[in-house]
């Protein structure tokens, strides 16, 4: 049965037949000499020398072995190393959790909230014998699941908000956030990343100081809130209006038919949209090292910009970044289908 369904796919006419043949030819052309670099041929070792006498005719993992805790941590101290790999198992559990677990309802957003909340205390500590570790020296993968589950937890609520505010019958409110989200779309995450590192301090009080972890992660919500709230604000143009006065004839004041009946459809209808967003946010954190917040991208630049010797293997370091993001991507769009289920 898979079989007829899989030869009908493939080669089901002329033009499927040529596409199917175009593919399984450009495969047999690459994937030999790619598999003879990238296996049969690698150093897995972390052994400069060795990596160095294969003048590149094979892969050296080797550079990934070396430098993994470095990219994968940042500059988090050493002998508290188990911190940042807890939050990251936190963060990475609740993802599995909710794209592979029997999470229903309202376990599901609670359990991708949760993680985040936990995640930055332990990152900070100062409490229960923690010792405090200032959040320059986060770093690696926490700090990019940090900003990417912090972002779209905080992103979410103000961007349904917004969506419902821009369908007020109130003149000044509509105006006021349709220049908010206009704004927030019109200008690139870096420039939002700009203003949140230079130039919201200047409206602080005197003598008062927010840390730049916190001014990149309200930049990253309110940027992120815009693009979700047009998402969401869609969702409710489409919803049938008749659902609603089915409601109100059944008794449910406007707030419970909202509740209770509109929102969890809308939400249900743009789950991959919202998926979207959130792998565009994921990977979009990599900006942050340009106001010096060392995620996973900039970790690994940090870590072979020192290094001469491991520096030469850069490609082998950031194919190993790459296949990191793709499994969160590939994980976020699982959990955007669990959420069109649910």
């Amino acid at each position: 049965m898979r079989l007829a369904h899989l030869r009908r796919t493939l080669f089901g006419d002329a033009l499927n037949t040529a596409l199917s043949l175009l593919v399984l030819a450009a495969a047999a052309l690459a994937l030999p000499p790619l598999l003879d670099w990238a296996v049969l041929k690698a150093r897995y070792a972390p052994d400069v020398a060795a990596c160095e006498a294969l003048n590149h005719v094979g892969a050296c993992w080797g550079v990934v072995a070396e430098k993994a805790r470095f990219i994968l941590l940042g500059r988090y101290p050493a002998d508290e190393a188990w911190r940042p790999l807890l939050a990251a198992g936190l963060i990475i559990g609740s993802w599995l959790a909710a794209a592979y677990g029997g999470l229903r309802g309202r376990a599901l957003p609670l359990a991708l909230l949760l993680p985040p909340l936990f995640a930055l205390p332990l990152l900070a500590g100062g409490f229960a014998g923690l010792g405090s570790v200032p959040t320059e020296l986060w770093g690696g993968l926490p700090l990019t699941l940090l900003l990417t589950g912090a972002g779209m937890a905080g992103a979410l609520p103000i961007g349904i908000a917004v969506a419902y505010g821009r369908r007020s019958s109130l003149p000044l409110l509509r105006g006021v956030l349709t220049a908010y989200v206009e704004l927030a779309r019109g200008i690139p995450l870096v420039a939002a990343l700009f203003i949140a590192s230079f130039l919201l301090p200047l409206f602080f009080p005197q003598g008062v100081a927010v840390d730049m972890l916190w001014r990149v992660l309200i930049a990253i919500v309110l940027f992120a809130a815009a693009y979700l709230s047009e998402i969401i604000r869609g969702g409710l143009q489409a919803f049938p209006a008749g659902q609603v006065d089915a409601a109100s004839a059944l008794g449910f004041s406007p707030w419970q038919a909202q509740r209770w009946i509109v929102l969890p459809q809308v939400l249900r209808n743009v789950a991959p949209s919202l998926a979207n967003s959130a792998i565009a946010l994921f990977k979009d954190t990599s900006l942050v090292t340009i106001v010096s917040l060392y995620e996973l991208t900039g970790a690994l630049g940090l870590a072979l910009s020192g290094d001469a010797q491991w520096r030469p293997f850069y490609l082998e370091a950031w194919l190993f970044i790459a296949a990191i993001y793709w499994l969160g991507c590939a994980l976020l769009a699982r959990i955007s289908r669990r959420f069109g289920q649910a």
